[in-house]
């Protein structure tokens, strides 16, 4: 009987509290006591001065009235981790009194650190403050949004009677929707996208509402591994995979020497004549009981450790071995990609222990591409890093320009370093076919590598239109997972057949006149 009571209360607080003590109600208190002394003289008056506090707090209407005293983000006006732990801790009580239902949902922005390097600290507090706007007016007006951090948002649903798993992953593809919106800055247009976790209240680990959230993050995590723009609910086997990250430094040393670390494997295509034109490889780490852990999680534990160096020679070992067998399997692939950070670069031995490699397996040097990033030009390089570029170049290796675009590199370095290949960077392809000012932006950088009689890839390809737009505007080669997603070797000569296959009828994309 008594929970019976304490769920009609809590149905009662959830209805008239903002019927009753939202603005709107609110505005019409001094017309009210006005019109109660005109009728019913001072008895009358002084009984709804008595009586109306006493409403409030049964419809728990302090509570919610006190929430716009605590304090809130400067940017975005919402508040923060403290008051949002306050508001869940609420309504997760609310929930476990009743039979009303919830959901806490993380939104972060896919690579906004990036984003407020690239424009400024300004400008990435303005994208913070238009993508809070964008979320905040896709749900509705009880509902919870907080700022927990530089690019993550926080939402708990007020309780309602009906929420199930599609109801819950519809409203996190609209809050997705709302957050992604194009943001206006300084005559250009940015476009991001997000990723979200979300865990209901009836599917929360633990008995605390502290767990709740916590299992919104994990679900968050598994989204982002997964690369960027997913959205996850949280399931119970997530719980294992985030609460022991405290030895991942250790574990990413003996994973990397264990063979766990490989090499995939991410096709790029010749715009020109649609066929397989290289591969990039990529470090991804396959734990056996965790699963596939993303770079961004284990890259940076690696570095700690000091082992990127260690990294680029399994990298390197990897992608080599996999040039041998796409020639076994009488499939063509030109050549294969391999990152080498300032880390790396800086090796006094790389050089010479890439040449020694290439003549092991007996292959020209021509067939492996070096990748660099832009910054790695931009961070005035030493002596080492700049011989070992040149070195590389005039062994006969491609040396690929990473990540164009986002470091300000000289056309003076560009041909300093004797760069192959500029890789335009996925920021500038993003709704590229949508967007004149990004069209213009991309024609800019074809132009120029046409004048310097350099390739071009562009990264980040992910629809039809990008892919169809950069052909015509003349990029060379095109990568991306509108293209195919990283794979494991043996997943790539059946990929390859695959597209050969597709390729049969597939009318050629004519170029636009300059």
């Amino acid at each position: 009987m008594t929970n019976t009571g304490s769920g009609l209360l809590a149905r009662l607080r959830q209805t008239l509290a903002p019927a009753l003590f939202g603005p709107p109600v609110l505005a019409f208190l001094p017309a009210l006591t006005l019109a109660t002394y005109w009728l019913g003289g001072e008895a009358a008056l002084l009984s709804v001065a008595l009586g109306l506090p006493v409403l409030i707090a049964a419809t728990g209407g302090f509570s919610k009235l006190g929430g716009r005293g605590r304090p809130r983000d400067s940017i975005t006006g919402m508040i923060l981790r403290d008051g949002f732990e306050e508001e869940t801790a609420r309504i997760y009580g609310e929930c476990a009194d009743s039979d009303l239902r919830s959901a806490v949902f993380i939104v972060d922005l896919d690579d906004f650190k990036e984003l407020a390097d690239r424009h400024g600290q300004e400008a990435g507090d303005r994208i913070m403050q238009h993508c809070g706007a964008q979320i905040a007016s896709a749900l509705r007006q009880n509902d919870v949004v907080a700022r927990l951090g530089d690019s993550r948002f926080a939402i708990c649903l007020a309780p309602t009677l009906q929420l199930d798993l599609e109801l819950c992953i519809q409203l996190a593809g609209r809050i997705q929707s709302a957050a992604e919106e194009p943001v206006p800055l300084d005559g250009t247009t940015i476009y991001m996208t997000s990723s979200i976790g979300f865990c209901q209240r009836n599917r929360a680990p633990g008995k605390t509402s502290a767990e709740w959230t916590a299992a919104a993050i994990a679900a968050l995590a598994e989204a982002q591994s997964n690369g960027p723009g997913g959205i996850r609910a949280y399931s119970a086997d997530m719980s294992g995979r985030g609460n022991s990250r405290s030895n991942l430094r250790d574990e990413a040393a003996a994973a990397l020497e264990s063979g766990q670390i490989q090499a995939w494997f991410q096709p790029q295509i010749c715009t020109d004549t649609g066929r397989v034109s290289g591969f990039e490889a990529l470090a991804r780490w396959s734990h056996p009981v965790q699963g596939l852990i993303p770079p961004s999680t284990f890259l940076p534990a690696l570095e700690e450790a000091g082992l990127m160096d260690r990294l680029s020679q399994v990298m390197l070992y990897n992608a080599l071995v996999a040039v041998k067998a796409w020639d076994a399997a009488g499939v063509s692939v030109p050549r294969v990609g391999v990152n080498f950070a300032t880390q790396e670069l800086r090796n006094p031995g790389l050089a010479g222990r890439i040449k020694w490699e290439l003549e092991r397996f007996e292959l020209p040097a021509d067939r492996l591409c070096v990748e660099i990033l832009e910054t790695v030009m931009t961070d005035q390089p030493d002596d080492v890093v700049t011989r070992n570029i040149l070195a590389l170049s005039e062994l006969g290796c491609h040396i690929d320009l990473d990540d164009f675009g986002t470091g300000h590199a000289s056309i003076a370095a560009v041909r300093r370093f004797n760069i192959s290949r500029i890789k335009i960077d996925r920021s500038f392809v993003m709704k590229a076919d949508q967007d004149p000012e990004q069209q213009k932006l991309i024609s800019a950088i074809l132009t120029m590598a046409e004048r310097l009689d350099l390739e071009t890839l562009a990264e980040g390809v992910e629809t039809a239109g990008e892919h169809a737009l950069l052909a015509q505007l003349g990029c060379g080669h095109v990568q991306g997972f509108g293209i195919g997603r990283p794979m494991p070797f043996e997943q790539t000569l059946d990929w390859i057949a695959a597209h050969e296959a597709k390729l049969q009828n597939t009318p050629v994309i004519g170029r636009q006149t300059p």
